[in-house]
Formats: C-alpha cells, sequence, structure tokens
C-alpha cells in the first residue's frame, strides 16, 4: 500500500487529476479543500460558530433526509429543494432517515428537545460526510436552510443550472434571535406595489430571517385592501396615487394569497388601516365619515397631517367595525395596525378617546394593537404596542403604561431617507442614513430607562413619496436592510461596524445573483 501512495503522488504531479482516481481505487477518502466556517460571511451574523477547517461537497448522488414528523419536515424540504435544484441540476430525492445514512446527506431533524433554541433557533452541523438542520420547530429549520444557502456559493441563487463544485465549510452553528419581531414595513398607500412585487420583497427578509411584513393599506393618497361591506373605498379611493398616477388594490383573495405566501416562508403579515388621520382617501369614498357630511377630493400630493375622520360620529365606529372585521378575519397574524400618526388636525380631547375606543374594537376582534407612538397619550390597552418612529416622550409614557416597543427610529432606520445629499431618490426630513449610521444603533440607548423585556423588536419602514417600482424600492432598501435583520437577529455582543462591513462586502454576489438593484456604498469594501 506505501508503494502504491508513493507512486500515485509521483505520478499525480505529471498527470493531474490522477491521484483523485487512483486513491478512489484503492479506497482512500477524497481530501476536502480546507475552510473556515467563521470567516464565511453570514448575515445576521450567529450566536456561536464552531470551525472544524475542510469542507462538505453537495454532489449528483446527495439527497435530503427527513428525521421526525415527515408532513410537517416535507414542508421543510421544500423551499431547500426549490433552492438547490435548478443551480446544481441535482435530482437531490427526499425520503425519510433510514438506519443508514448516505454520504453527502442533508437531514432535516425536528426532535424538539433543546430549550436553548427556542421556536426559532437552529443548529446546523456540517461534517465532510453530511449536513445536519436540527430544530424544535418548522421555523428554526427554515432559518438553518436560509444560513445553509449563504453558505453556498452565490450562484446557488441563480435559476439554471450552473458548474460546481458545491463545497460548505464544515464546523457547527448553534444560532436563535435576540428579538422576538424582527420586521420590514412597506407603505403601498402611497404608490401601489403589485402582489410579485410584494412576494419579491418577501423573498428577500427571509433570507435574512426576517419574519415580520407591516403593509401600510391606507393613507391619504390610496386605500389599497378590498372591504366588502364599503366597497367605494377601494374603487374611487383606491383609484390613484401620488403624482396622480393609476393606483390599485388587493381583493381579499389576493391579500390572503400574501399572507399564505408569507407565511411559507415564516413572514407573518401585520396590516395596518392609518387613522383617525391619514384617512383622506376614506373620507373621499364616503361623505357621511367627514364631519360636515361632504366627501373630499381625492388627494394625490405628499404633504401630511390635514385629514380627519369625524371622531364624534357613531358611523365613523360603524365603518371602523367593519374595516377591522374583514381584515381580522383573512389575517391569522396577531396583530392589527391602528397607525394613529400624524393626526393634527384631531383634537387631543377627541384623539384619546378615539384611540381607546379603537383598541377596544380590535381586541374584541381577537387582535392585538400596534400603534405609531403617538398612541401613547391614550389610556393604552393590554396587548397593545407602542411603535416609537421619533418622540422618546411617547414612547417613554407608552412603556411606563406597560406596552413594548417596536423600534422604528427615523433618523436610523426609515428606509425612504437618502443615504446621502447626491441621492436622487428619498427625502431627508429626518436625516441622510448612511450603511453605517443604519447599523451602529442599540435600541437600549434610545430611550431612556427602557430594558431588554421592554423590547418587542426593531421594524424598518419603506414610506413610498418618492418610491414608484421594484427598482427603486431594492435601491432604498438594500443593503440597509440587512443592517436591521442582525440587529433584530444577533445580541449585541457580537454586532461590531469593521466585522460587518467585511461581512456585507462579501454579500454583493449574492445580491446581484439575485438581481438586486442596490446601494454600492464606498464604506463597504465590496467584492466583485
Amino acid at each position: 500500500m506505501k508503494s502504491l501512495k508513493k507512486h500515485s503522488i509521483f505520478y499525480a504531479w505529471l498527470f493531474p487529476g490522477l491521484l483523485a482516481i487512483m486513491l478512489s481505487c484503492t479506497g482512500e477518502k477524497e481530501q476536502r479543500t480546507p475552510k473556515d466556517l467563521s470567516a464565511e460571511s453570514i448575515i445576521p451574523i450567529p450566536v456561536a460558530i464552531t470551525p472544524t477547517n475542510s469542507s462538505f461537497l453537495l454532489t449528483a448522488e446527495s439527497g435530503i433526509l427527513l428525521d421526525g414528523d415527515q408532513e410537517i419536515l416535507t414542508k421543510a424540504a421544500q423551499p431547500l429543494t426549490e433552492l438547490l435544484r435548478p443551480s446544481t441540476g441535482y435530482e437531490l430525492p427526499v425520503a425519510p432517515l433510514g438506519e443508514s445514512i448516505p454520504g453527502g446527506s442533508i437531514i432535516l431533524s425536528m426532535p424538539g428537545k433543546d430549550d436553548s433554541l427556542g421556536e426559532e433557533g437552529y443548529e446546523l452541523s456540517i461534517s465532510e460526510d453530511q449536513v445536519k438542520v436540527t430544530a424544535n420547530g418548522l421555523a428554526g429549520i427554515y432559518y438553518g436552510i436560509q444560513t445553509l444557502r449563504q453558505l453556498l456559493p452565490a450562484k446557488v441563487e441563480l435559476s439554471v443550472a450552473q458548474e460546481g463544485p458545491w463545497e460548505i465549510a464544515t464546523g457547527t452553528i448553534r444560532d436563535f434571535p435576540d428579538m422576538e419581531y424582527r420586521g420590514a414595513m412597506l407603505d403601498v398607500a402611497r404608490h401601489f406595489f403589485s402582489v410579485e412585487d410584494v412576494k419579491h420583497y418577501i423573498d428577500l427578509l427571509s433570507l435574512y430571517k426576517m419574519n415580520y411584513l407591516h403593509l401600510h393599506l391606507s393613507d391619504d393618497q390610496g386605500w389599497r385592501i378590498e372591504i366588502k361591506s364599503w366597497p367605494n373605498l377601494t374603487t374611487h379611493g383606491g383609484s390613484l396615487e401620488v403624482g396622480g398616477g393609476e393606483g390599485g388594490f388587493y381583493t381579499q383573495e389576493q391579500y390572503k394569497g400574501l399572507v399564505q405566501y408569507a407565511m411559507e416562508r415564516n413572514i407573518t403579515i401585520v396590516p395596518e388601516i392609518d387613522m383617525p388621520g391619514h384617512t383622506n382617501a376614506a373620507l373621499s369614498s364616503y361623505a357621511e365619515l367627514n364631519c360636515d357630511g361632504k366627501a373630499t377630493e381625492l388627494y394625490t400630493g405628499t404633504e401630511v397631517g390635514f385629514s380627519t375622520l369625524c371622531t364624534a360620529s357613531e358611523v365613523t365606529y360603524k365603518f371602523i367595525e367593519d374595516v377591522v372585521r374583514e381584515v381580522s378575519e383573512i389575517t391569522p397574524g396577531p396583530y392589527f395596525h391602528m397607525g394613529g400618526d400624524e393626526s393634527h388636525v384631531t383634537p387631543m380631547e377627541d384623539y384619546i378617546p378615539f384611540v381607546n375606543k379603537v383598541q377596544e374594537i380590535v381586541a374584541a376582534h381577537g387582535k392585538k394593537v400596534l400603534g405609531w407612538d403617538e398612541i401613547a397619550h391614550a389610556e393604552l390597552k393590554p396587548n397593545t404596542f407602542v411603535q416609537f418612529w421619533d418622540n422618546v416622550k411617547n414612547t417613554t409614557n407608552g412603556m411606563n403604561q406597560g406596552a413594548k416597543v417596536l423600534f422604528s427610529p427615523a433618523k436610523k432606520i426609515y428606509l425612504d431617507m437618502q443615504y446621502d445629499s447626491t441621492t436622487k431618490l428619498g427625502l431627508h426630513w429626518a436625516a441622510y442614513i448612511e450603511i453605517d449610521s443604519a447599523y451602529i444603533w442599540d435600541p437600549l440607548a434610545l430611550v431612556p430607562g427602557i430594558r431588554k423585556e421592554n423590547i418587542l423588536g426593531v421594524e424598518a419602514p419603506l414610506w413610498t413619496e418618492t418610491i414608484t417600482n421594484i427598482d427603486e424600492l431594492e435601491y432604498m432598501v438594500f443593503p440597509r436592510l440587512l443592517g436591521v435583520a442582525e440587529i433584530g437577529w444577533s445580541p449585541l455582543e457580537k454586532r461590531n461596524w469593521e466585522d460587518y462591513k467585511v461581512r456585507l462586502g462579501k454579500q454583493s454576489t449574492r445580491l446581484k445573483a439575485l438581481n438586486v438593484d442596490y446601494y454600492p456604498s464606498t464604506l463597504v469594501p465590496w467584492v466583485e
């Protein structure tokens, strides 16, 4: 044997590739490429990474094995096969785990016994022979797959077969989220976005382990969700958008399809019906919602704070009851967002009882209230949450009433803000927000006296006064959204700008493979 190995090495030097063939014939294990798992550009950065400095090789003989509840794990395997089959060209059959495990297998395991991982955590164990994703439930399996996805070459994102090798660094990752709520908000009222655009956004959010999408469905410029008991909201109120262009709306069936599509990617939809302000589309659709009984004109500008529902009218609360009921019936998630911001023409003595009444209506339909920080002027009910966007005093008031806080500080993560003064899209009333500014902040430092147990999570809003299509959306959102995802998922002690910007730079090839139009900040060492 020693003689064979010695001569094999000599001849392989003369004839490249011969060594692998000869060692294979003698039963020797194929040598693997050394790869450092801790050097991979995973976003959000995992809680713990232990590298073993070798590699796993996915081949045409690889398969996906299911260890646990077959029905649930078959669902979990679907996004993995949908990712891998087109780009690798491999069949990757899915089957129950047997007594023997073929080399090159990916195992999805759900024993449900590791309390430290929680509902969304996972363990990803990679050896030269197999990859194993272990979690307590479907969400954890899904997030483990997203990490596995980022460990594969970026060309795995392409829809046509590519040349290998498909190598993954070996080692172990244990990972779970720091915050319960990790979200993004999309304003479809100022400019309307199609079902396909929203699905595309959901796909990108899920890659970075975000779990909520807040849809701003109504505003002065448009009403975007079908309400069957008040049909003119969409036929009239949804007909235009900012600038006077054609608007649009989602039928209830389309909305239910979006909810289901998001759920399959472990994302929960949060619907927002803004009130009592930001309501001109409704006021224009139904005269009786105005205190003077006269319908307003449709509005296609961008100024705010001029509209209000008639808070003393019983018809207004019948309207709200119907809207909350219909939207709640098609929204399985726990939250209903009532807006509540910038209602400048609603006197405070009317605003407070209005918010109190809406909280009761929402609770009666089995939902928890989310609202912008102005709602803290009212008497907050249990299961009402305050979304901090601007006013620390309001947020502190809400927290002192027992409300948890969802962080969306405009000066840090309003994704419609310009990157700098040369950015053609967006606004800058809150700040210019470069990549580093969107990443370098800590929720615990923004509101005096707040504690970790007071924080629901983080959410990055995109208001669309200046954003008209999906390419513009991508440019304003990416790559700032990745920083928000890491703030929501990764513990504070793991977050570091100097490390993050390097990992972010390596994400460029994946974003390009996904055809995402991102802002190439000069602060980031992008890798071509």
